[in-house]
């Protein structure tokens, strides 16, 4: 038996866990909310062969390889288009989020903040920049 076969076959199996699907699984969609579950998930792999002496004429050698993995839920993006612009998006966390990610999640709130302002102030100033635009082309055409 080769070294690759037990790998491949360990590797296929947990590759089976870390889809997609299980990291961010199907949305459920009920009076204009979408809930998407959000997983965690970790995953542990080893292998290794060893041969052994020759005695009498016999050689011995083994090979293994083994794996695990888990999925954890551990929270859901709620998309409420019944809400006002800024509350549409929401993170509800399923256990209380440690000093990490509730420092990640403040700051990712001013960022939309601050993207919000951004754009505001990019459609004023287009619209200004349309108004100038406009009047300086009645300018040109007045007798």
């Amino acid at each position: 038996m080769s070294m690759e076969d037990p790998i491949k076959t360990t590797l296929d199996g947990l590759l089976k866990v870390l889809k997609m699907e299980n990291v961010i699984g199907e949305p459920i969609e009920s009076d204009g909310r979408i809930l998407i579950p959000v997983t965690k998930v970790g995953l542990g792999f080893g292998a290794g062969m060893g041969q052994g002496g020759i005695t009498q004429g016999n050689e011995s050698q083994g090979t293994g390889a083994g794996g695990g993995a888990t999925v954890e839920p551990i929270a859901f993006v709620l998309v409420d288009n019944n809400a006002e612009e800024s509350e549409q998006i929401k993170v509800l966390h399923l256990s209380p989020p440690d000093p990490l990610n509730k420092s990640i999640s403040e700051i990712s709130g001013i960022a939309l903040e601050l993207l919000k302002e951004y754009r505001d102030r990019q459609k004023k100033q287009e619209e200004n920049n349309k108004r100038m635009r406009k009047e300086s082309e009645n300018d040109l055409y007045t007798p």
